[in-house]
């Protein structure tokens, strides 16, 4: 039976390398395709990287319960996981890893139960993330300070996780993780 893997953290934890490491290790992995209600980006394709949704169609399939995890992340900016689209990757065989927000994750795991492994990767500390984020060079500095704020609320969320990995050594932390996930996966 296929499961599903989600993780959460932190922006600037490390989890989109943490991911992309494991999509790559043959365990049967496949990303959840989001849907959004923002316009294609460059080459995006419709039910390649998300589901392309006007805000109308979006707010329709809220209203009728097909989401599993939905954030309005600006007015009519939406994004969201679309319970179908789970189900078809799930019966097509395929473990499926989704990179979701604090609540998000905590929705889609109260969803699958045990069926789910629940990853928050964790920084080693606040000052650690705020320099990672510094470091990147891409945000200001008061988009970084809400980051910082963001983080703060979220590191509340890390014990509902099934997991905890705190990320202060990239090598271990991606090692950990393929650990935790491969014996789930078997078990």
């Amino acid at each position: 039976m296929s499961k599903l893997i989600i993780f959460s953290a932190p922006s600037g934890s490390g989890k989109s390398t943490i991911i992309n490491y494991l999509l790559a290790q043959g365990l049967n992995l496949a990303f959840s395709i989001s849907a959004t209600s923002r316009p294609p980006r460059g080459t995006e394709t419709n039910g390649v990287e998300y589901f392309f949704l006007t805000p109308d169609e979006f707010r329709r399939r809220i209203a009728h319960g097909d989401f599993l995890e939905y954030e309005e992340v600006y007015h009519d900016r939406f994004y969201g996981t679309l319970k179908e689209q789970v189900e078809r990757q799930l019966q097509a065989g395929q473990n499926v890893v989704f990179d979701v927000d604090v609540v998000g994750g905590c929705n889609i795991k109260h969803h699958y139960g045990s069926r789910a492994l629940s990853i928050f990767i964790q920084p080693p500390s606040i000052d650690e993330l705020r320099r990672r984020l510094e470091g990147r060079g891409t945000d200001t500095p008061e988009v970084i300070a809400d980051r910082v704020a963001k983080a703060e609320y979220e590191l509340t969320f890390a014990p509902k996780f099934d997991k905890i990995i705190i990320n202060d050594d990239l090598e271990q932390a991606k090692a950990e993780a393929l650990a935790t996930i491969t014996k789930f996966l078997e078990s």
